[in-house]
Order: structure tokens, then sequence, then C-alpha cells
């Protein structure tokens, strides 16, 4: 029945997308500073801020959750990405501000030791941090240069169902870009998955 019920979440979110494509990030722009965070839980038991990542040359930011079945397509993405990049000083942070039964810090730790992350899972119950990113998807990403700035937002690619179709690696690109003191040649596209509810 969840699974039903996040399918239709999602052909609702591609409709959506559709619908209003040309309406991307209303509180972020590419560009910006990233907002500040800071004592959110993990599944590893630790309070993480965004500060503990100071001397990592790119961060990668993906809003994610348990319950949605395009976010959980993308997980074994990025683990990949995270060990491909990671010798390039490359950090990759997931957190989840979805709420419901799915989606809490226990549920969380049972997906993150049976996928074996290799990257932070951190749980933010009050849902703060998506609001000020402005994360409206998961998943989405948002990619921050060395000087913590916004350089790219949105989906990870352009085939959520087939990392073998993948024609356009959006965010493997800006990670490319970003780690050559470069402009993403793309900086923001709009993300498709499930969409996040808001309390």
């Amino acid at each position: 029945m969840r699974t039903k019920a996040a399918i239709a979440t999602l052909m609702v979110s591609l409709t959506a997308n559709m619908a209003f494509a040309e309406m991307l990030n209303k509180v972020l722009s590419v560009g910006s500073s990233a907002p500040q965070w800071s004592r959110i839980e993990g599944t590893d038991g630790k309070q993480h801020n965004l500060s503990d990542y100071k001397d990592a040359k790119a961060i990668v930011i993906v809003f994610t959750c348990n319950h949605c079945p395009v976010a959980a397509s993308y997980e074994d993405r990025l683990i990949a990405i995270q060990k491909e990049y990671q010798e390039r000083g490359v950090q990759l942070v997931s957190v989840c501000v979805s709420l419901g039964p799915e989606d809490d810090l226990a549920a969380m730790k049972s997906r993150a030791e049976g996928k074996v992350f290799n990257f932070p899972y951190l749980s933010d119950p009050s849902q703060a941090m998506g609001r000020i990113y402005g994360a409206r998807t998961t998943p989405e990403v948002f990619v921050l240069d060395a000087n913590r700035k916004v350089a790219y937002m949105g989906k990870i690619d352009d085939n959520w169902m087939s990392a073998d179709e993948v024609r356009k690696p959006y965010l493997r690109d800006a990670l490319d870009a970003v780690l050559g003191g470069r402009t993403p040649a793309i900086p923001e596209t709009k993300a498709v998955g499930c969409g996040i509810e808001y309390q």
C-alpha cells in the first residue's frame, strides 16, 4: 500500500514538474552562500555540522528518503560517486527531512547499514534544513564549491530508471567543473522524484 502511495506521489510530482518546469528553486540561487546547518543527527549516532567538512573541495548535499522509489533507485549511484570522487576531495552528505515510519531514524539506520552507505545519512525531522535549501523533491542535490557557494542544484542525472541509459550526468559534470575551477555548464535543473511534504 505504501509503495502504491509512493508511486502516486511520484506521478503527481512528475506532472507538476512538466507543468511548472520554469519554476526552479525559490529559496536559493546558484552563486549564493550555502545555508549553514549544525547538530543534525546521523545514522552513525553523531551530530553533524556543515563545518565538519571544511577541508572538502566540494560538498554534495542530497535530500533523499527511504520511501521514495526514485530516491532508492539512486542509492547505488550515490555510493559510486562518493567512492570515485572522495580522493578528489568531495564529500557527499545525504539528509532525510521526510516524515513517517519508513523515514524515521531507526529505518534510516537499517537502510544505511543494509546498503553500506559510504557517506553520512542525516535525519532532520524538524525539516528546517530542507526549508533553508528550498528542497522540494527526493532526490534533490546541491553542490557546494570550496567557498561554500552553491554551484549546482537539481537532479542527479537524466534517467532515474536506468543508470546504464544515462546520457546527461548532471551531478558528475558539475563536480568535474567545480574541481577544475570552472562554473558548471548547466548550473540548475529540475529535480525529479517524490515531493517533500512539509508540515
